[in-house]
């Protein structure tokens, strides 16, 4: 597998473990000293994971069969370091993420998301 596979697929399991609230995966995408940051009700939100995913939890998950909408626009890998821009939907919301990714022990983990909320 490639690098830029290795890290769509780190991106499929932020979006589904988003989609159906499902932590393990969740924890397993994202570094855990990630943060998580953008406008959220007019408001600036900085997240750790933990907070992230206790958020993911209280919305209700889709329901099981759902293919969980994602659209990966753009990959850069150089070296260790990755950057993905997406657009997916969560709890009826459409959001674009600027996703910065670290290999680690020789596994991409999510270590920054920047998002936009749609209007």
């Amino acid at each position: 597998m490639s690098d830029k596979q290795a890290v769509e697929q780190t991106v499929h399991l932020y979006v589904e473990g988003m989609a159906f609230a499902n932590a393990a995966a969740l924890k397993k995408a994202f570094h855990p000293q990630s943060s998580i940051i953008g406008y959220y009700q007019n408001a600036v939100e900085w997240l750790t994971r933990d907070e992230f995913i206790a958020a993911i939890l209280a919305e209700e998950p889709a329901p099981p069969g759902t293919q969980p909408f994602m659209d990966i626009q753009s990959v850069d890998v150089e070296g260790e370091a990755a950057s993905v821009k997406v657009t997916d939907d969560f709890a009826g919301m459409r959001f674009t993420d600027y996703l910065s990714l670290l290999k680690i022990d020789g596994r991409w983990v999510i270590v920054s998301k920047l998002y936009h909320l749609h209007t």
